[in-house]
């Protein structure tokens, strides 16, 4: 019998461990080997960021599902620099031999011919225009956003021919983008939902430690509500034991911001999601491990997780009843409405494919 090592958490990394991805034949742990060569976390050199370009046939992605309220997204990027330990997208790195942990937030993949791509689809015969939504899996205004700018050249595509697109976002960024979002709004073309996961700045910090601070994604709020563009807030995710009791603080500080509307999202936790999840409690939050966990199962039947549609983002029981009256109050108070990410009616009607360099210009 051998000692494994325990996994150490990263300055800068949401993830603690980065386990090997379920597809790969062979699983790799970290063992004491005996002449003492486990180093603390301060001794471990810098994990840094590789971005790789990939370049896909096609960048509309397609759903059915019954309790989403678009059939369609787009993400610009693949894997999250934000590092938020509980992003359900997490699983989707092992399609590319890499893990749910550290992997994820490390090892990205960008798409830089996705206006392209997009405006080449929008072009295909019969195409039916309907809201796009972005940053439905990962950020579309993460940190590498900011010098790649994929996100605003597919903005630029969206706008030039009256698409409606709908945005989720952690990130102040999407205020660098407000000369294209206020024209679109004025058309109806464009909503915006904030993620608020935390006042608390530490917390925060834990959960998602490479987004932007709870304050900027409150100014981000301001910023897009004094340009025009409807925004709301999500208060997402909700996790027992955690964060819970922040509910109405963040809703009030987002009305005061200038939030329209607002929805909610209990903590989801599928695949890996749910080890990653349960290291980072106990890494971070050792007195409240057993209990968060606790709860979470009691929200969902005795599981950490439940796919079936229309419970899986708000669990079922007393406690899961107990927060939604708790946000329904506090959203009446406010006078906020309810409104899921992608769920607002955007206008389609003025869609015209792009234009193409030589194409002949329409007389009508």
């Amino acid at each position: 019998m051998v000692d494994t090592l325990p996994d150490i958490a990263r300055k800068g990394r949401g993830a603690v461990s980065n386990g090997s991805g379920r597809f790969e034949p062979h699983a790799r742990i970290k063992i004491d080997d005996g002449w003492n060569t486990a180093v603390a976390d301060d001794d471990l050199p810098p994990l840094r960021t590789t971005v790789t370009d990939e370049h896909p046939k096609s960048v509309i992605t397609r759903n059915q599902s019954p309790d989403i309220p678009f059939d369609r997204s787009l993400n610009p990027y693949r894997g999250c620099e934000h590092g938020c330990v509980y992003c359900f997208a997490r699983p989707t790195h092992a399609y590319q031999g890499l893990s749910a942990g550290l992997d994820f937030e490390t090892k990205l993949f960008a798409k830089p011919d996705a206006a392209k791509l997009l405006a080449d689809e929008l072009r295909k015969p019969g195409y039916k225009p309907a809201t796009l939504a972005m940053g439905t899996n990962t950020d579309p205004y993460q940190p590498i956003e900011k010098k790649r700018g994929i996100t605003r050249a597919v903005l630029q595509v969206l706008a030039e021919c009256n698409h409606p697109v709908a945005i989720v976002t952690k990130s102040n960024l999407v205020l660098r983008d407000l000369d294209i979002l206020g024209t679109m709004a004025k058309k109806g073309l464009v909503s915006v939902a904030v993620s608020v996961t935390s006042l608390d700045p530490v917390l925060a910090r834990r959960l998602e430690p490479r987004a932007t601070t709870p304050a900027k994604r409150l100014d981000a709020i301001a910023g897009l509500s004094g340009a025009g563009v409807p925004v709301s807030v999500m208060v997402a995710p909700v996790i027992p034991a955690i964060n819970d009791h922040e509910i109405e603080a963040i809703l009030d500080a987002a009305a005061g911001a200038g939030a329209g509307a607002a929805e909610y999202i209990l903590l989801r936790l599928p695949g890996e999601v749910r080890g990653l999840f349960a290291e980072w409690l106990e890494a971070h939050y050792p007195d409240r491990a057993k209990r968060a966990l606790g709860r979470m199962a009691g929200h969902r039947d005795g599981k950490l997780y439940e796919a079936q549609w229309g419970k899986r983002m708000t669990g079922e029981g007393s406690d899961a009843e107990l927060l939604a009256r708790r946000f329904q109050i506090a959203v009446k108070r406010l006078g906020l409405g309810r409104e899921r990410a992608g769920s607002r009616r955007l206008v389609s009607a003025e869609f015209r494919p792009p234009v193409r360099a030589g194409d002949q210009l329409s007389l009508f």
